[in-house]
């Protein structure tokens, strides 16, 4: 593996479990360690790839490693670049969407970067990542370009952007993408409670999505709040009367 840059993850839930086998099946790069707090999840990630092995602690001074990828919760990143151990000339990354690249800077490295990969990922549900958009930002001498080589290889969906621009990106992918499958929640909890099935709902979902994209989320608004028929408003307002934040998001 000479000819390789090598990667070590320190993490191993959904974005790892996607994102760790998608660098290792990258032309020039092998993930060769993976760390996780609870070592039978790092040995399940570890059996989705070639070559790497389980790493038992956070000292990666002797590590063969050069990138180390932080695919942990935002609120521990910054407790880890202060604790992990690096070689020489290592680059840390997160793929933190909130948070700034500065967060990592208590890490003794000066060469760090941020891979935002803008989709929502599942252990459960295959992703293809060629379809997924990333967004690159660097500090240190040659990061950028080591990094958008590997974006490259992962997607063909690749820009640089700053921290502001990541968490405008992060809060817009919020709205898209928490907010509405918080939505399809409550939908599914309405028709479970009468008894009906939530796959009624399938075409509506589809078509809803296909045509916001397609002609724009403004135009593609219908309904009795937009035709502004309040009887029909007060009317579902009644029925939801037994779940006040139904009714209050209605």
């Amino acid at each position: 593996m000479k000819n390789f840059i090598k990667v070590a993850f320190i993490g191993s839930g959904n974005v790892a479990w996607h994102l760790a086998p998608a660098i290792d099946n990258a032309t020039g790069f092998k993930v060769i360690e993976i760390y996780s707090p609870t070592e039978k999840n790092a040995k399940a990630l570890v059996n989705r790839l070639y070559e790497a092995e389980v790493k038992t602690d956070l000292d990666f001074s002797e590590s063969e490693a050069q990138l180390f990828f932080f695919c942990i919760k935002d609120d521990g990143i910054e407790a880890l670049a202060k604790e992990i151990i690096l070689p020489e000339n290592a680059v840390i990354i997160h793929n933190s969407g909130s948070l700034p690249i500065t967060v990592l800077a208590y890490a003794a490295t000066a060469r760090m970067a941020v891979l935002y990969p803008l989709q929502t990922f599942s252990k459960q549900k295959k992703v293809n990542i060629e379809d997924v958009p990333f967004f690159v930002e660097t500090i240190g001498e040659g990061v950028e370009e080591i990094m958008v080589k590997l974006a490259n290889q992962l997607s063909q969906k690749v820009a640089v952007v700053n921290s502001q621009k990541r968490m405008a990106l992060h809060i817009a992918a919020v709205f898209a993408s928490n907010f509405t499958n918080h939505m399809l929640t409550i939908s599914k909890t309405i028709m479970d409670a009468s008894d009906l099935p939530y796959t009624c709902l399938t075409p509506l979902i589809s078509e809803t999505i296909n045509k916001s994209l397609e002609i724009g989320p403004l135009a593609a608004q219908t309904g009795p709040a937009k035709r502004g028929d309040l009887k029909i408003l007060d009317l579902v307002l009644s029925m939801l009367e037994v779940d006040y934040q139904f009714a209050e998001i209605y």
